[in-house]
């Protein structure tokens, strides 16, 4: 044991002096910023590479409606959002629920977001 420290403290002492012998060296230069990722090809330039928001048609009756943004509808199936006929919840824009009253029939165009849809357009039908 008393060996195994002799050669670690020698071995120690011998390394510390070596690096006390060593001119001082100037500073590494800084390595060049990483080049940037080269541009995508003209193919893709200004495309918005997040999903797009799918649009929707849809008939239905108005069940409800929340005239500061939202319209309960019982509408028939959607095949562009994958949805079977039932009664749902819309976000809509207050002014276009002008004219429009509970028991009407509608058509209506929606926009799809993340499994949601917001009612871009209504009219009677």
């Amino acid at each position: 044991m008393k060996t195994l420290s002799l050669t670690l403290a020698a071995l120690l002492a011998t390394t510390g002096l070596a690096a006390c012998d060593r001119k001082t060296e100037a500073p590494a230069t800084p390595a060049p910023p990483a080049a940037a990722a080269p541009a995508a090809s003209n193919a893709m330039a200004g495309m918005d590479m997040a999903p797009a928001d799918k649009m929707a048609k849809g008939l239905g009756v108005v069940k409800a409606i929340d005239k500061t943004a939202a319209i309960t509808l019982d509408h028939e199936a959607i095949p562009e959002a994958g949805w079977p006929a039932m009664t749902m919840g819309f976000k809509i824009a207050p002014a276009l629920l002008d004219g429009i009253a509970v028991g009407d029939k509608v058509a209506f165009d929606l926009k799809l977001h993340d499994g949601a849809g917001e009612v871009m357009a209504i009219r009677k039908s």
